[in-house]
């Protein structure tokens, strides 16, 4: 989702495509007094991975909404005298802290990149080919055959964005949220007296002194039915999962601030019941404009609706009551650290990126197919995919290099015992191949 004027994104799909392997390069030394000389083809170079990569500087996606498709660097060619093609360089897509890495479809997180300089390769270059002086051998002293390089990995993914912070400010909209984070923190949101003021979440830094500081976030005013979409805050229901805590905020000027308070509770709960378990202050604002027995009494009502014993008061404003909440904001956070250090941490789960030209699964015959006159035979395997992608089967010697492949891997032997016969069709990728007794 991203918002026009604001540059705040915090979901984005790209396209990704890493660098080809370069041509391997097929070549012989012509030299003088050397009238027959061997082969000297170098390899090509491998193809630019592409990297995605924590910037703890970034607090938003806008700054990829300009290119979404992102190539990766071809490989050079190979060249005579056994030059090696120039490798490519990586193409780095650097991110915000607590960006997480989905599949298109969103079925699947690849990754979930929450610490500074975190980094992943998304998306890997591909092989440089072989130069033809790799396939000298005593029994056959020219090869005039080279490797193609090989294409790089192809995807389309989903970057999604949770804020990190360790306090999260929620409630209605104008209940003095930005108001408060402007006098506590560094940050400097936009301040008005209507509602829906703030459009993204802010977030800033608060320094209590040198051992004690923590970083909060601003999250747009909540509406009841923000959980089913309404309104603006729905969008950013989200950012609060990574909060350690969150600091409710209600305006005390309201009639009814039990009835707020329970709206929000709800939201929280209805878009996703952990985090109406997370722990909360709460915190009646406005202090400044309700005189002293009403406070009483909404301070009472909202004790019984919040369960809780402790009810902060505050205003944003005149500053009243900052230093009794900040104070209970680190000791909350301290304790809550301490709750999660003595926890037994659980096993992290490790996602394998697929890399085709490091999997060395072995073929199947995916399908037979039954034609009039001949059979085809669908094999499928990633060792002979990459294969056939990097040999030029119009070349004798690179076809005759599958066919070795063939009965080195058993292939041959797995589609004989299928009934292949002289005229039959191995299919691989796109590239059909006659059977050979």
């Amino acid at each position: 989702m991203c918002i026009l004027g604001t540059m705040f994104c915090d979901e984005l799909k790209i396209k990704l495509k890493a660098g080809k392997g370069g041509d391997g390069c097929v070549s012989f030394r012509r030299e003088k007094f050397v009238p027959k000389g061997g082969p000297d083809g170098g390899d090509g170079g491998h193809g630019g991975h592409i990297i995605i990569k924590v910037n703890s500087n970034l607090n938003t996606l806008g700054h990829l909404t300009n290119g979404k498709k992102y190539k990766g660097e071809d490989g050079g060619s190979g060249k005579g005298k056994n030059m090696h093609g120039k490798n490519a360089e990586t193409l780095l897509i650097e991110v915000p802290r607590g960006t997480i890495v989905l599949n298109e479809d969103k079925s699947q997180a690849i990754a979930d990149l929450g610490n500074e300089g975190e980094q992943i390769v998304i998306a890997k270059g591909g092989q440089g080919g072989l130069g033809n002086s790799r396939f000298k051998s005593s029994t056959h002293q020219a090869p005039r055959f080279a490797e193609t390089g090989e294409p790089g990995e192809e995807m389309e993914i989903v970057l999604e964005l949770k804020l990190v912070a360790d306090v999260g400010l929620i409630g209605l909209p104008s209940a003095g949220k930005s108001t408060l984070i402007s006098v506590i923190s560094n940050a400097r949101p936009k301040i008005a007296a209507y509602h829906f003021t703030t459009l993204t979440p802010n977030l800033g830094v608060v320094n209590i002194d040198k051992n004690n500081g923590f970083v909060v976030a601003d999250i747009p005013g909540l509406i009841e039915g923000a959980s089913e979409g309404k309104g603006l805050g729905h969008q950013f229901l989200k950012h609060i999962s990574r909060t350690k805590l969150l600091v409710h905020i209600i305006d005390g000027s309201l009639d009814d601030i039990a009835a707020d308070f329970k709206t929000i509770t709800k939201e929280l709960k209805d878009f996703d019941k952990s985090l109406a378990k997370k722990e909360q202050i709460v915190v009646i604002n406005k202090l400044d404009i309700i005189d002293d027995d009403d406070i009483k009494k909404k301070i009472k009502d909202l004790k019984k609706a919040s369960k809780k014993t402790k009810i902060f008061t505050i205003s944003g404003v005149t500053h009243e009551g900052l230093q009794p909440l900040l104070r209970e904001i680190v000791k909350k956070l301290e304790e809550i650290r301490k709750e999660e250090a003595s926890e037994p941490k659980k096993k992290e789960e490790v996602i394998t990126i697929h890399k085709p030209h490091l999997d060395q699964v072995k073929f199947e015959i995916e399908k037979v197919i039954k034609k009039k006159d001949h059979k085809i035979f669908k094999i499928k395997g990633k060792r002979i995919e990459q294969l056939l992608i990097m040999t030029d089967t119009k070349n004798p010697e690179g076809l005759e290099r599958v066919y070795h492949f063939f009965d080195k891997m058993g292939i041959k032997s797995a589609i004989e015992k299928k009934g292949a016969t002289f005229g039959d069709i191995v299919k691989i990728k796109e590239k059909n191949i006659p059977y050979r007794k």
